[in-house]
């Protein structure tokens, strides 16, 4: 299906692996020129890769600057940068919640406002990638649930101004994805149960009331879709892609 992206050009954080990486390389596969950015870089074939830690407060603009200069045009942002600390409340200090925060949170406030007059320009979206969390509060979640509410609020408001701009913006929150981080916990399974690989994915899926994990070309696909035409009604949506795992409004 042609979506109408060959050509337009795209910035994804957090691309050096997971769904920020599976997002560039569907993006690339529709045919937008990519600049994928993270601490790690970028390697996905087809796109230009940046090394850049978005905690630094100026990183953000010198993305968005790489990628107008070597595009000349910027037509889609996607902020998927950002792992948040995992811990009980009381073990997480201060620097555990301002490094979460800048990473993932302030991240995505600065290369949005950073790219904002070049995706009016453009007509362009942004795509916020937050997380399930932010809508289920638990103990040991307690940084990563507040900065994925956070950035849906965000989306929110930023939608708000992108009806006068031109600039749509929307959010994807994956349920649990089959990235690195997951992959430990399927492997911290297998040895406690004693299972295969596949069992063990099984199990902890059914834990939380899901059928099977997600896959990160599974939220790419979603991106896709958000920045094509077909998406273009689409303005301040939250959407939930968890395989169900989410019971409520």
């Amino acid at each position: 299906m042609d979506r109408g992206l060959k050509g337009k050009a795209a910035l994804v954080s957090g691309a050096s692996k997971g769904i920020g990486r599976a997002i560039v390389q569907r993006l690339v596969a529709e045919g937008m020129q990519v600049l994928g950015i993270a601490r790690g870089g970028c390697d996905v074939p087809g796109a230009i890769g940046l090394v850049a830690d978005l905690r630094d407060p100026a990183a953000p603009a010198a993305a968005v600057a790489r990628a107008v200069r070597d595009f000349g045009r910027l037509d889609l942002l996607v902020n998927s940068a950002g792992a948040t600390q995992r811990g009980d409340f009381l073990s997480l200090d201060d620097e555990a919640w301002a490094d979460s925060y800048a990473g993932k949170f302030f991240a995505a406030v600065r290369l949005t406002r950073a790219a904002w007059p070049h995706l009016a320009q453009a007509q362009g979206s942004v795509v916020h990638i937050a997380g399930i969390g932010g809508k289920m509060a638990s103990a040991d979640f307690t940084i990563g649930g507040s900065v994925n509410a956070a950035l849906m609020n965000l989306t929110k408001a930023l939608a708000d101004r992108g009806v006068q701009d031109g600039v749509r913006v929307n959010c994807i929150n994956p349920g649990s994805i089959r990235t690195d981080r997951l992959t430990g916990r399927i492997a911290t399974a297998m040895k406690e149960k004693g299972l295969d690989e596949t069992g063990a994915a099984t199990f902890l899926a059914k834990s939380t009331g899901v059928a099977r994990f997600g896959e990160p070309e599974e939220i790419a696909a979603a991106v896709a879709f958000l920045a094509s035409g077909e998406a273009s009604y689409f303005q301040g949506a939250i959407i939930d892609i968890d395989g169900g795992w989410l019971r409520a409004t």
